[in-house]
């Protein structure tokens, strides 16, 4: 990944296209009790820049900061990758720019209003008005996280 900018509140990263990274990928299901010999299932390799993004060319990387959205398992640190080329839509986790400053949090549309949600009951919910400058920057696909 390459850093491209970076706000107080998230840091942006494009894909870097043409690596080529590849890790072997296990086929068989691993289960949550038992130990399983997995070496003995590994048939293939996964590229995960290929995986994770769909389209190299509206796909960039951010690294969270804050705690907003911690009942939708995105923790402080993680990493979000996001696709610009999907349609917004109810229910959907976005990277939106509202008055100069980036947020991710839960799109919730109802008759002529857009809500942002967090994913916390600390924080409140942010009514989008005729009054904000409002854009959505891109749909949260994936989310990786250090375990």
């Amino acid at each position: 990944m390459r850093m491209k900018d970076k706000t107080p509140a998230l840091s942006f990263y494009t894909p870097a296209p043409g690596r080529g990274i590849t890790a072997p990928f296990i086929t068989a299901l691993v289960p949550a009790g038992f130990a399983s010999p997995a070496q003995d299932f590994m048939e293939c390799r996964i590229s995960l820049d290929e995986t994770l993004c769909r389209n190299s060319e509206t796909t960039f990387f951010i690294r969270v900061s804050g705690n907003s959205m911690v009942n939708a398992g995105i923790d402080d640190g993680d990493i979000l990758v996001v696709d610009r080329s999907l349609e917004p839509a109810d229910g959907k986790i976005a990277i939106c720019l509202i008055d100069g400053d980036f947020t991710v949090k839960r799109l919730k549309t109802e008759t002529g209003c857009v809500y942002l949600m967090p994913e916390n009951p600390d924080y409140p919910a942010l009514k989008v008005t005729e009054y904000n400058q409002f854009s959505v920057w891109g749909i949260v696909t994936y989310l990786i996280k250090k375990v």
